[in-house]
């Protein structure tokens, strides 16, 4: 099998793997993330979210050989107990997180987001969300905590 080489949530990550099999599956699996979940395994939920460049994508229809030499962040690396991202403080803050299941994945689509637009609008929210299933109604709570964010990260 070929080596896969990538930075994850800046440590630079090489593996032996099966170039086509799943980003999702190498996380979870050899490198032991728990942060992005397997729901759906065909891309439509949005559980097992990451950010691959600045864009978040599904982990799950994510081949290796499409992240080789890029940047891939997991909840893992967008902030920690110690130093929270923004995202993280806000959902807090605005009890934006009921089972937790779909949670990892809207905050790197929300992440994402704010990489490419630091100051969204309430529809962009909506829509960068648009592909994430949450069934537990926290939908404008977690419009609210990003709006919260965006607004913090400004202000820094």
């Amino acid at each position: 099998m070929p080596n896969i080489r990538f930075s994850l949530n800046g440590a630079e990550t090489e593996i032996d793997a099966d170039p086509d099999s799943s980003l999702l599956g190498l996380l979870r699996g050899p490198l032991g993330l728990t942060s992005p979940h397997f729901g759906c395994g065909s891309g439509e939920c949005g559980a097992c979210r990451v950010i691959v460049g600045d864009h978040a994508v599904t982990a799950c229809d994510t081949p290796l050989w499409s992240v080789t030499g890029k940047e891939v962040i997991t909840i893992e690396g967008l902030g920690s107990a110690e130093k929270p991202h923004p995202l993280q403080r806000a959902f807090i803050a605005e009890q934006a997180i009921q089972c937790g299941y779909c949670v990892s994945g809207i905050l790197m689509s929300a992440a994402a987001l704010l990489m490419q637009n630091p100051k969204p609008s309430g529809a962009e929210v909506r829509a960068a969300l648009d592909r994430n299933l949450c069934r537990c109604g926290s939908q404008n709570r977690m419009v609210r905590a990003i709006l919260r964010a965006a607004d913090e990260v400004a202000s820094q």
